[in-house]
């Protein structure tokens, strides 16, 4: 697993609430499927609700992701990376709490959450381009 982050996802309870908040600090978001996604450098910080972020990480309450509501993501470049990330992760400790399947956005991922809890999702999504120093990119959803 290369050493950087992809993507920080947030879990809120209001999402509305959330993004006005960000904006008020002069982020500017693009928000689709309820999910509001913030170009910050090189990566991305993404808002999405509490309970559908700790689902998603198959974690079994809306407070387990990240102990806070955190989720941190590793993209990589293809959907045999993420099976290997995975495998490697769980070989060192992780527990998989989501294995690598096809996501709802065209994707492939699975998650897994280190020896103190933190959920890390490693994903291959096409929608998003992923550079080769591995810089992530909010693509332009044209919604905002």
């Amino acid at each position: 697993m290369e050493q950087r982050i992809s993507l920080v996802t947030l879990g809120v309870d209001d999402l509305d609430r959330a993004r006005t908040f960000y904006e008020a600090l002069g982020w500017r978001g693009q928000e689709v499927e309820r999910t509001v996604f913030f170009q910050a450098g090189g990566l991305v910080v993404a808002l999405w609700g509490r309970a559908d972020l700790a689902a998603e990480c198959g974690l079994t309450d809306r407070w387990s992701a990240g102990g806070g509501g955190i989720a941190l993501a590793h993209n990589v470049h293809s959907r045999s990376e993420v099976d290997q990330v995975v495998a490697a992760a769980a070989q060192a400790g992780a527990r998989v709490t989501r294995p690598a399947a096809e996501t709802s956005y065209g994707g492939y991922a699975a998650v897994f959450t280190d020896p103190d809890g933190h959920a890390w999702e490693v994903a291959h999504n096409p929608g998003f381009a992923l550079a080769a120093d591995g810089t992530l990119t909010v693509p332009d959803f044209g919604l905002s």
